[in-house]
């Protein structure tokens, strides 16, 4: 058993009870998705726009990853096959700087590409080890649940050398996604552990923090951006670090 001590601090000391098991969400939570997605969707594109500035590379890198995110949505809801949504986010980040991308061998050509390379840049976070260390010393079980399939993410953290994360509920598991509270539930009851006394740690504040505490867990939301949310007043903290303290 492993009660929040007074070292954690503030809200977090207030908001986090007794801890028997953690899940985790995984892109930009464990491994850094943007950091692998906008390298590769540069190293991909640079034939394309060979004048680009730096500025204008992160203005690229974030309409694919942020502002395109309803075509993931989509994916989500069976409207789109994943490597669909890809393309689409592709096209408008290309589009915005007046490159169409073509349908057919041009469209096939630069998708594959992206797959092929996006991979080999995953990698976690500084955090993330040193925390799964002490929840490994402590004998804390800990998992992931992803809105993203099983198969496709169990590749990412082996790839990531998170195989240890050896729980792992992905969308294709029940057949559900987050917020639905089913998948927070399933990564529970593979933790053998109640939702009360389970952490669910992501950088979603709405998917990951708010979903997870709705279900009856106990949510905290990953904030590495600072960003503001002046309604939410969960838990939250900046880096995994903090949470070291709860668990010695």
């Amino acid at each position: 058993m492993v009660v929040a001590s007074s070292a954690a601090g503030g809200l977090l000391e207030a908001q986090v009870g007794t801890v028997r098991g953690v899940l985790f969400d995984i892109d930009d939570t464990l491994v850094d998705l943007e950091y692998s997605m906008t390298t590769a969707l540069r190293e991909v594109s640079e034939h394309l726009l060979p004048g680009l500035d730096q500025s204008g590379w992160e203005r690229f890198g974030r309409i694919f990853t942020h502002e395109t995110t309803h075509y993931y949505d989509q994916y989500l809801a069976g409207e789109l096959t994943f490597n669909e949504q890809r393309l689409l986010r592709g096209r408008a980040a290309l589009g915005h700087f007046g490159i169409e991308l073509a349908d057919g061998e041009e469209s096939h050509q630069w998708l594959t590409a992206y797959i092929q390379k996006q991979p080999s840049y995953v990698k976690p976070f500084p955090d993330v080890l040193p925390l799964l260390d002490v929840l490994d010393r402590a004998g804390i079980p800990y998992g992931a649940v992803s809105n993203n399939v099983h198969d496709y993410q169990r590749a990412k953290l082996d790839g990531a050398g998170l195989e240890r994360v050896a729980h792992l509920v992905g969308t294709d598991t029940l057949g559900v996604a987050k917020p639905n509270p089913a998948i927070y539930l399933e990564g529970v009851r593979l933790l053998g552990t109640a939702p009360s006394e389970t952490l669910y740690v992501g950088d979603n504040r709405l998917l990951d923090a708010e979903g997870s505490t709705a279900a009856g867990l106990q949510g905290v939301w990953l904030n590495r951006n600072a960003e503001t949310a002046a309604h939410f007043s969960g838990a939250a903290v900046s880096t995994l670090a903090e949470l070291l303290p709860l668990f010695h």
